[in-house]
């Protein structure tokens, strides 16, 4: 009888600390598989990534000055008495985002007046609402 309530507390204080054991074990061997392992993007594919968003960014950039350069928005921005380099040296400082519309639809524009579905005047129109987008951005900021 006395072995058998021996039997019983040494079950009792064993059972939780092998428990314990159990529990905390593969917790343990887990954290440090996961520590070896690699990042799960590695650094190679995260310099592309980049790369590729300094890139498009320099595009989009390079898009809007060189619609900032023709003789439309020249004369676009004279004609509303905007100070041509204060818009080009502002779009740089537009967040990634905001170069990206902003150059999509100078290209839609340019597509559609190169295939003769706008015209002139609306191109122009264009022009001014992307340069009045530039200034109240920057001047918002």
């Amino acid at each position: 009888m006395k072995l058998q309530s021996t039997l019983k507390l040494v079950l009792r204080g064993l059972a939780p600390a092998a428990l314990l054991l159990a529990f905390a074990a593969p917790g343990t061997a887990t954290a440090q598989a996961s520590a070896t392992q690699d990042h799960v993007v590695s650094s190679q594919a995260l310099d592309q990534q980049l790369t590729t968003n300094s890139a498009t960014r320099q595009q989009n950039i390079e898009t809007l000055q060189n619609l900032m350069e023709t003789p439309t928005a020249q004369k676009a921005m004279h004609d509303a008495k905007v100070d041509p380099q204060q818009v080009k040296s502002a779009i740089p400082t537009l967040s990634n985002d905001e170069l990206a519309n902003l150059s999509a639809r100078v290209n839609k524009a340019q597509s559609d007046l190169a295939a003769g579905h706008i015209g002139p005047g609306l191109f122009t129109i264009v022009i001014l609402v992307v340069i009045l987008i530039i200034i109240i951005i920057v001047v918002k900021a």
